[in-house]
């Protein structure tokens, strides 16, 4: 199960590096091209949420086996996509099928184990769902530039097939319900898909249409926010809600679906900005990036060696504010970036937040579903994995938003002070046109200017990308003011709520 999760999470990232032979191949535009991605997560964000009620009808094997069967069959459909309206529903298929394998899994892990066993559950799926992020961008720059953008998707068939077989011989912990057919919130499943479905192309696709400069854009928000409404109203006094709300009224629940909402900030946002700043600003390939952030993956696969036995040891509490302590620590560290800024300068702010991941994670799984009744867990479980798919939709779209602006408000504010008049602005000129001259350049004080003028717009990224790691750490650090509401799990009544 865990493998299949893994494909799933990994489908989006490892698009996302090879996205440029993808538009290439399929002779789409830049705007056109964003849709392989936005079709995926909006399918995926619909599902999610559904999961908990689709797996007490059809059972979780059954469930499963449909929803990775599927994933696998819309893999190679997507491989053999002849044109961009076909890559665009095979990828929503992609997206729908496998979305209910990620809350599944979580869920399994707090049905089918004893309460001893939990913890080292969620350090193998934790570490599986964090490094897909990482390993994603890496596996895919390297499919692309040596075989094909469609190996990319033909990679999940035979992991696929396995999946399915081995689940469904195995996995049987539940029987279907199917009851519960006669008594579908066709209202319900309808609001969701609108809501989730519009706010995810807003935050999509917002940026890249100036907001709510674009009539789209507006008309996309009202409808969310209506049909958001509208959702709450009717899910909270339907007798048969497709997804139950009341999870809330637990508060480590809740607290804990707010901090998978800044884990998912955290996770998402920073894998998308460091490939970007290594990219546009130190100008390294696919591999060179890969070797930056293969750093992340490792040191989270040596503190989960940590975390399994340092939660037998203190309070998951402190564990947690531990963890989100050393992820502010690195976010911070991460903004203190120069153009000169090399591997080492990485390194340490990547081993540290690489170190904190399992630190938050496992905590954050036990406090929030650990406490549940075993029939509310199925449903919390798509509740919980939603939050952290919206963190990251809305961790992406703000970042976005602010690369865009902080950059200009950057550049304006180094134009004022690069001026004629200032001595060390007319020396850096006139050297670099002294140097044009020596290559004989048509007009060297032209392209000296120009030069000048690409070494601030450089100087603009470099101090945006700081600010943005910043917020991140900002972030996190302010999310420790919560954790005290966390009440402190005890062992021996999930013993016997488990029992």
């Amino acid at each position: 199960m865990a493998i299949g999760v893994f494909m799933a999470v990994l489908d989006i990232q490892i698009v996302a590096s090879s996205i440029q032979k993808i538009q290439a191949g399929l002779s789409a535009t830049k705007d056109e091209i964003a849709w392989v991605q936005t079709s995926y997560l909006i399918a995926e964000v619909i599902v999610i949420p559904l999961s908990g009620w689709l797996g007490r009808v059809f059972s979780t094997r059954y469930l499963y086996v449909i929803s990775a069967g599927g994933f696998t069959l819309a893999s190679l459909l997507c491989a053999f996509a002849w044109n961009l309206p076909s890559m665009i529903v095979f990828r929503c298929l992609q997206g729908f099928l496998g979305g209910a394998m990620i809350p599944l899994t979580f869920t399994v892990i707090f049905i089918l184990f004893p309460p001893r066993l939990q913890p080292t559950m969620s350090i193998v799926l934790g570490l599986i769902v964090t490094m897909a992020p990482t390993v994603g961008p890496i596996l895919g720059g390297y499919l692309t530039e040596t075989y094909s953008w469609e190996l990319l998707f033909l990679i999940n068939i035979i992991p696929g097939i396995i999946v399915c077989v081995v689940v469904w011989r195995y996995l049987d912990i539940d029987k279907p319900d199917w009851a519960l057919l006669q008594k579908i919130d066709f209202v319900g499943i309808t609001l969701i898909a609108v809501f989730l479905g519009s706010m995810q192309f807003v935050l999509e696709e917002g940026a890249s249409k100036q907001w709510f400069e674009d009539h789209l854009i507006v008309a996309l928000t009202i409808v969310a926010v209506g049909s958001g409404i509208a959702m709450l109203v009717w899910e909270l006094k339907t007798p048969h809600p497709i997804i139950d709300l009341y999870a809330f009224r637990h508060i480590n629940f809740a607290i804990g679906c707010g901090y998978s909402f800044v884990l998912g900030v955290g996770l998402y946002t920073i894998i998308y900005l460091t490939p970007i700043y290594l990219s546009s600003v130190k100008g390294l390939n696919s591999l060179q990036i890969g070797y930056y952030l293969m750093v992340v993956g490792l040191f989270q696969l040596l503190s989960a060696f940590i975390a399994g036995p340092l939660e037998k040891k203190i309070d998951l509490r402190w564990m947690l504010c531990l963890g989100l302590s050393l992820f502010a620590l690195g976010s911070w560290m991460n903004g203190e970036l120069t153009v000169e800024s090399g591997y080492w300068e990485f390194f340490w702010p990547q081993a540290i937040r690489g170190s904190a991941i399992m630190l938050c994670f496992l905590p954050i799984n036990t406090l929030a579903l650990g406490r549940l009744p075993v029939d509310e867990v199925k449903n919390a479980s798509g509740l919980y994995n939603l939050m952290r798919n919206l963190g990251g939709a809305i961790g992406l779209a703000v970042a976005n938003t602010q690369m865009i602006y902080l950059t200009k408000a950057h550049y304006a504010t180094l134009r004022e002070s690069v001026t004629a008049t200032r001595y060390q602005a007319q020396e850096m000129l006139e050297g670099l046109s002294e140097s044009m001259a020596q290559m004989n350049i048509p007009d060297p004080d032209l392209a000296a200017l120009k030069q000048m003028t690409g070494l601030a717009l450089r100087e603009a990224e470099v101090m945006t990308f700081n600010n943005l790691f910043q917020i991140i750490a900002v972030l996190f650090a302010a999310s420790l003011v919560v954790a005290p509401f966390l009440k402190k799990v005890d062992k021996e009544k999930a013993v016997a709520i488990h029992e």
